[in-house]
C-alpha cells in the first residue's frame, strides 16, 4: 500500500512519516503525481518519485527468495562504501549515486529498505514476466515549496504489473477504471514536536511530524474530482 493510501485510510506508520520529514511548513503543489492505465487486468502505473522505494518494497516482496538482476541506483548522503556492492559512484553536491548492475534475491532489496530507510532507492527490476518495474537512476527533487509547481509530470518510475491489490491502491476511486491522472498538494500547516528527554536536536527533528492535509485532485476515465485527507506523520 503506498503512502497516500495509508494516510486515506488512516493507517499511518514510519515509512509515511519517512515521506515528510523533509518537508517544512508550507504549500507543496503538484507532488505524489500518478499516471494509470488499465487494459484488462493489466495495470500500467506512471508516477513522480515519491513512490519510488514502496514500489520497490512491493516488487521485493513479489520477488521474495528468488533472484533478479538489479539495475540503477542508491541515492545517498551518507557514505556506503562498506554497506554495499556498487559498480560506480557519481556524486554532485554532496549526494552520492551507487550504481549497481547485479543479481539480488527480493529478500537482500528488502533488508536494504530495512537497513537504510532514509535511503533513495532508485532500482529497476522485474519479479516476473508479468510484474515489471524501471526506475530512473537519480536523485528525486528537493522539498522546498515552489520547486513543484511546474506541470506536473508521472515520468519517474513505470510499473506494469497485473497485480489487483497494487493498481487500486494507486487508483482507489473507480475500481474499473481505463485512464487516471492524479496529482497531490501537500498543505503542511504545522511541525509537532515530540516529548522525548532525547537531547540531540538532529534526531529530535527526525521525530518531529508534519500535520496538515492533501488534495488529491484526479481525472479518471474524463471525470474530475478533489479529496481532501488530512493528516499528522
Amino acid at each position: 500500500m503506498n503512502f497516500i493510501k495509508k494516510i486515506k485510510d488512516k493507517k499511518i506508520d514510519g515509512l509515511v512519516h519517512n515521506q515528510f520529514q523533509k518537508f517544512s511548513r508550507g504549500t507543496f503543489k503538484n507532488r505524489a503525481v500518478i499516471g494509470a492505465r488499465k487494459t484488462k487486468n493489466k495495470y500500467t502505473i506512471n508516477t513522480s518519485s515519491e513512490f519510488a522505494n514502496e514500489l520497490v518494497r512491493v516488487m521485493a516482496e513479489k520477488l521474495g527468495e528468488k533472484k533478479t538482476n538489479v539495475t540503477g541506483a542508491i541515492v545517498s548522503t551518507s557514505d556506503l562504501k562498506e554497506k554495499i556492492q556498487f559498480t560506480e559512484i557519481k556524486q554532485f553536491q554532496g549526494v552520492k549515486r551507487y550504481l549497481i548492475n547485479y543479481e539480488l534475491s527480493g529478500k537482500e532489496i528488502l533488508n536494504l529498505l530495512d537497513e537504510f530507510p532514509k535511503v533513495f532507492f532508485a532500482l529497476t527490476f522485474n519479479s516476473d514476466e508479468e510484474n515489471i518495474l524501471k526506475i530512473k537512476s537519480k536523485a528525486p527533487k528537493s522539498g522546498k515549496p515552489g520547486k513543484g509547481d511546474e506541470e506536473p509530470k508521472a515520468d519517474f518510475c513505470k510499473l506494469i504489473t497485473n497485480d489487483e491489490v497494487i493498481g487500486k491502491s494507486f487508483v482507489f476511486e473507480k475500481e474499473d477504471f481505463k485512464k487516471a491522472d492524479i496529482k497531490h498538494e501537500f498543505v503542511i500547516e504545522k511541525i509537532v514536536m515530540p516529548e522525548t528527554d532525547e537531547k540531540d536536536f538532529a534526531k529530535i527533528r527526525e521525530m518531529a511530524k508534519r500535520a496538515g492535509k492533501i488534495l488529491r485532485y484526479s481525472e479518471i476515465d474524463g471525470v474530475k474530482s478533489v479529496n481532501k485527507y488530512e493528516f499528522t506523520a
